[in-house]
């Protein structure tokens, strides 16, 4: 499961260093470039929640190996798309598969596993999740300077295909044949609000830069404000006549969950838009290539991914304040980073530790978080939980990139260094300061623990 979830998060990323040679292939226009990295973006996290229901209904099982099965053919279709319309298409099937697997996989941890089991399974899902972002740059720069066989970019999708069908001929042996829960319904109200708020608030993100933030881009974010009024409304009327909301309000009510989904939001968002940030300025600015790009990445993602699988060796009593101390080594390596890199210089072995310690601390912030908030969630809660916090995790990704990418480049006036270095300094000013927000919110939930 795990396995085939970090092709679903690699591919978030691992698109982006192929950029350049997916334009000089394809012939591909600015929008055309953002459009094969959003399509996937924009469907997965407008359907995760639905994805998360229908497991509910026709078994976690079945819609794994379904959602796994639609990701590999569409990988396959993306790897051979012959202009970039169809890779356009085809990433958004992309996405699609992705909404019907993911949210699988925390929904049957949580129901295969208990105790320390749980633990230390939720320990590796949440080591996926945090590193997927940093290792698919790290992954994607190794495809395409590798070009093999003179395929340059296409590898970045053709990789999934042997894995995927692994994955696939594995699963039937090992998976539960679950056959979902009786008297759960799809809530189709919910659905047909819940959607169109998530895309309104998706799209004006996604391509509001390119696009000098049109009108059509404000009305769309203020529209999802209503949206989400609307949902709230639905939900509530649901619940009281004794329905199944998609999410239901006794899930946002655990305690600690509501609060914990926030803090994941912020972590999530301050990790992929700093290091989105961070490669713009190493490819743009500093000349490096797509595999050195994708290599600087490398420390932070190895920290992330031993801090993820070594936390709960510690006693649960510290759990909630790793969470804070997570955040506080975020903000002093960023601060750090800042200063390391505002002379326009590459920053040498300094940027590489100071990348493997901000990687530690966003491991720090983000395992213990979501393997405690996980440990106090209800089996009967688990596939509708898997919803949220998988949304939260894609449109946290969004947002972060959204908002640190445009103001990176906001900044980046003139196509040099100094220019950029000034830029990559103060995204790494105000990451410190989100993450020192971060902690401080983070002290609220320790108590409440």
């Amino acid at each position: 499961m795990l396995i085939a979830m970090f092709m679903a998060v690699l591919d978030v990323a691992v698109v982006n260093v192929a950029l350049p040679t997916i334009h000089t292939e394809l012939h591909a226009t600015g929008a055309g470039l953002q459009l094969s990295v959003s399509g996937y973006t924009i469907t997965y996290a407008v359907l995760i929640v639905t994805g998360a229901r229908l497991g509910d209904l026709w078994g976690h099982g079945r819609m794994f190996r379904a959602g796994l099965a639609l990701f590999t053919l569409a990988s396959l279709a993306c790897g051979l798309a012959p202009n970039i319309g169809a890779l356009i298409a085809f990433r958004g099937l992309q996405g699609v598969g992705a909404a019907a697997m993911v949210p699988q996989v925390l929904s049957i941890i949580q129901r295969t596993f208990n105790g320390p089991a749980r633990l230390r399974a939720t320990s590796m899902y949440t080591a996926v999740i945090a590193g997927g972002a940093a290792v698919g740059q790290v992954v994607g720069g190794l495809l395409v300077s590798a070009n093999l066989f003179g395929s340059t970019w296409r590898p970045a999708f053709l990789v999934n295909v042997p894995v995927g069908l692994a994955a696939l001929v594995i699963s039937r042996r090992v998976l539960p044949k679950d056959k979902g829960e009786p008297g759960r319904g799809l809530d189709p109200a919910g659905v047909a609000v819940l959607t169109p708020t998530v895309l309104f608030f998706v799209l004006p993100l996604v391509l509001g830069h390119d696009e000098h933030w049109p009108l059509w881009g404000w009305v769309l974010l203020a529209a999802s404000v209503i949206g989400v009024a609307g949902f709230v409304a639905v939900e509530s009327r649901l619940g009281r006549r004794g329905g199944t909301p998609i999410i239901p309000g006794r899930t946002l009510r655990l305690p600690g969950f509501s609060l914990s989904i926030a803090l994941m939001f912020v972590v999530m968002a301050a990790m992929t838009g700093g290091f989105f940030a961070m490669t713009l300025h190493l490819q743009g600015a500093l000349g490096f290539s797509a595999l050195d790009a994708g290599l600087a990445g490398a420390p932070a993602a190895g920290a992330i991914f031993v801090v993820s699988m070594r936390w709960r060796k510690l006693p649960p009593r510290y759990y909630p304040w790793l969470v804070v101390s997570g955040f506080v080594i975020v903000a002093l390596s960023s601060f750090a980073l800042a200063g390391v890199l505002h002379t326009g210089t590459t920053g040498g072995l300094a940027r590489w530790i100071l990348q493997a310690v901000n990687g530690m601390g966003l491991g720090l912030a983000y395992s213990p978080l979501l393997g405690t908030m996980l440990a106090r969630i209800p089996i009967t809660d688990a596939a509708d939980a898997s919803g949220v916090i998988s949304t939260t995790a894609q449109i946290s990704q969004v947002v972060g990139i959204a908002t640190f990418g445009t103001l990176f480049l906001n900044l980046l006036a003139q196509a040099h260094v100094h220019a950029s270095a000034h830029a990559i300094t103060v995204v790494m000013l105000i990451t410190g300061i989100v993450a020192l927000l971060g902690g401080a919110l983070a002290t609220r939930l320790a108590k409440v623990q």
